[in-house]
């Protein structure tokens, strides 16, 4: 082979290489072109629809504009829940109250005409929805927490003969009240329904609490005889307040005061035992006091009470 012929033989090797340098590179690129792609639709749309799109035969502009499609659905979907929610609310106002008129027996009714308000409690009318809790937790941060939330029964119709004489509230309305904000150090107490122990440990793991107690009140008539009231399976005769900790013990906090178990006589609808009251008075003395859905006959010297129905 002469000079000249090597000289080819060299330059032919080299196109070659080149040749395949730019298709390899072309080969990258679409490569990562497809991933950018992928990684694109996978952030906008979330790991699961990505999959679920992986299984049908879809352009990547085909899959965006499908995944938009379903989250306008969801979105749609959400907005009607929402409005029938607040329908649902709007025509309890309205109602005032519940449809059920067969009433307690042994429950005694309180003469609200004759009411005296204690001299130094804070009674504040008030729709707890959209009631101005930033600037109450501003103002002053709590030692105790107390709510008797009116819980939504399972069901709007239950034929036990329990009279319900007041409004009740779907649970996301209580979910979405910011208790975080008005407590930092202290307890919170919260009355419950047998179908709502669940939800309540919810709410307090929700507003950062860890549940630490739970108080029993044993209802008697006036005879002191245990008051059998209603109930599906078993006559239910008791009721239970959850107790949650929050950060650090409260300044003036005592340990291992009174019972778990009250014993007090039934009184009006939805009144709970003065006992309890008590009880938290000496857990924290001279502590800052809060009840939440409070009525009149809740009413206590130095605490503050929120309600609608005050």
């Amino acid at each position: 082979m002469d000079e000249k012929e090597v000289e080819n033989s060299v330059l032919d090797s080299s196109n070659i290489e080149k040749s395949n340098a730019t298709t390899s590179n072309m080969d990258v690129d679409e490569t990562s072109n497809n991933e950018t792609s992928t990684a694109i639709i996978k952030s906008e749309d979330g790991a699961n629809s990505y999959d679920d799109f992986l299984k049908l035969d879809f352009t990547p502009e085909e899959e965006k504009d499908e995944v938009l499609k379903k989250l306008i659905e969801r979105e749609t979907e959400l907005k009607l829940k929402i409005e029938k929610e607040i329908e649902g609310i709007k025509n309890l106002e309205l109602k005032g109250f519940s449809a059920l008129t067969q009433k307690d027996e042994d429950v005694q009714d309180i003469d609200y005409e004759e009411f005296t308000a204690p001299e130094w409690c804070i009674p504040i009318k008030a729709n707890v929805i959209d009631f101005e809790w930033d600037k109450l937790a501003s103002e002053c941060q709590f030692d105790a927490i107390l709510m008797d939330p009116p819980w939504q029964l399972a069901t709007h119709a239950p034929t036990r003969g329990v009279a319900i004489a007041y409004q009740q509230l779907p649970d996301q309305f209580i979910e979405e009240l910011p208790i975080e904000k008005l407590q930092k150090n202290g307890f919170i107490f919260i009355w419950v329904i047998n179908n709502k122990y669940v939800k309540a440990f919810e709410l307090m793991k929700k507003w950062g609490y860890t549940f630490v107690d739970d108080i029993t009140w044993v209802k008697q008539t006036v005879n002191r005889r245990m008051a059998k009231g209603h109930g599906y399976y078993l006559q239910h005769a008791k009721e239970t307040c959850l107790v949650g900790k929050k950060g650090d013990d409260p300044v003036g906090c005592r340990h291992k005061i009174s019972s778990d178990v009250i014993y007090s006589v039934r009184r009006g609808q939805s009144q709970k035992p003065e006992e309890l009251y008590e009880m938290i008075e000496e857990l924290i003395p001279n502590g800052k006091y809060l009840e939440i859905f409070g009525r009149k006959n809740n009413l206590r010297d130095y605490w503050v009470t929120i309600g609608n129905e005050l």
